[in-house]
């Protein structure tokens, strides 16, 4: 049986914007992923958390920094392919993180899919933009900045895996962020994006 490592963070683990709890193993994108891939003995590894970074480690809460967990995921499950979207928590105004910084995160986290399983396939996903108010009342780690920032995520992904030789996909092509928290997929959207992800596996 192959498996798909997917690596993420709310939007991965399948937070629901509007309840604050966590949409159910068929409603989220990587459960759909999973349903839709079931004739094809692929197993999907899902491996989201809530706040996760590429590179940052949060003041916060411990845990987050995408680039000190993956190796070992990589170890532990050793995937046939990878499918990245983080990005999203960089943007919080603490980091002061511009675009492009955030990018040498992701390569970061690219090398090490390349260097810790280099026959695997490796999937770039940008993700969803930030809602314009996510700061107004919904996330005060989120201000202005942080908004125009996740916009430009998917200029630099998209030149980043073209340097890197591997597929990319906006994740903003195919879901917003709900109208109830600026800052998560609601249902439709998972469903869009795991339609999008599907598409782009079979064509990988």
């Amino acid at each position: 049986m192959k498996q798909i490592l997917c690596f993420g963070d709310s939007n991965t683990w399948g937070l629901d914007g509007e309840t604050g709890k966590r949409f159910s193993w068929e409603e989220r994108w990587t459960g759909i992923l999973q349903e839709k891939l079931a004739d094809r003995d692929i197993r999907i590894v899902e491996e989201g958390l809530c706040g996760r970074t590429t590179i940052f480690e949060d003041p916060l809460r411990l845990g987050r920094r995408g680039t000190e967990l993956l190796p070992t995921l990589l170890e532990t499950h050793t995937p046939d392919a990878v499918v990245l979207m983080l990005g999203t928590n960089d943007c919080k105004s603490h980091y002061g993180a511009s675009a492009e910084v955030i990018g040498l995160g992701i390569r970061q986290l690219i090398q090490q899919v390349k260097a810790g399983v280099p026959d695997a396939k490796l999937i770039l996903v940008s993700p969803i933009q930030l809602g314009e108010d996510v700061w107004d009342g919904y996330d005060l780690e989120f201000d202005r900045t942080s908004v125009e920032t996740s916009k430009d995520l998917p200029r630099v992904y998209q030149r980043i895996a073209k340097e890197e030789g591997v597929p990319y996909l906006a994740a903003s092509d195919y879901a917003k962020s709900s109208f109830q928290d600026r800052e998560h997929m609601d249902e439709t959207g998972h469903r869009q994006l795991a339609n999008g992800i599907l598409k782009l596996l079979r064509s990988a």
